[in-house]
């Protein structure tokens, strides 16, 4: 049986097989017999690590007691949605290129841990322990933000609305204020120039 450790861009879980192109890590949150517990993060730094395994190192078994619980994203996209930021260690460049972009929106580059500390802040609201969300006005958000319409996750992609949900068609892009599920501060940093590894063009989202 699947565990619960697919991430969508709201933040919720999903028991599926299936991995998507991108892995994270936020602690320890299953028990040793794969269960999901009440928690959904044991630390503030909630990175988005490639599949590959580090050189030198073989793949971490998924029910290995005492690890980390293994997540998985569609794509980058939902990864920052649920508010996950670039590893710094196994996608070095990657992070680099976000770094750079964060000091160009924020006015310094900032270490890991600083970073952290700010996404925790805007991803959580301490009150509810639930993903925060915030309003933006559609025309303005980069490719790579995620929004929530009619219910459902849609990715802006290069001035188009294009839906998460398997066989939903696409729609017209919104005008107006949108519901945004993408932290406020990686919103800044796409608007800056970093962008997410997504899909290929050719590819519909899909959880």
């Amino acid at each position: 049986m699947p565990r619960a450790n697919r991430v969508q861009a709201d933040g919720t879980f999903l028991a599926t097989p299936e991995r998507g192109q991108f892995n994270g890590n936020r602690g320890i949150l299953h028990n040793t017999a794969g269960i999901l517990g009440g928690a959904r993060w044991r630390h503030k730094a909630w990175i988005t690590c490639t599949l590959r395994p580090r050189p030198g190192r073989a793949p971490l078994p998924m029910a290995a007691p005492g690890h980390f619980t293994p997540l998985f994203f569609q794509d980058e996209a939902v990864a920052c949605a649920a508010g996950h930021r670039p590893c710094a260690e196994c996608r070095r460049a990657v992070w680099r290129d976000f770094a750079a972009a964060w000091g160009r929106a924020f006015g310094a580059v900032p270490r890991a841990p600083e970073v952290d500390a700010v996404l925790h802040a805007a991803r959580i609201d301490p009150t509810t322990r639930t993903h925060r969300r915030h309003m933006a006005e559609a025309r303005t958000l980069p490719t790579g933000v995620v929004i929530l319409l009619d219910g459902g996750a849609h990715l802006v992609r290069d001035g188009a609305a294009l839906p998460y949900a398997a066989l939903t068609p696409a729609r017209a892009f919104p005008i107006g204020p949108v519901t945004v599920l993408t932290p406020a501060p990686l919103v800044a940093v796409m608007r800056a120039g970093w962008r997410p590894a997504l899909s290929a063009a050719e590819d519909r989202p899909g959880w």
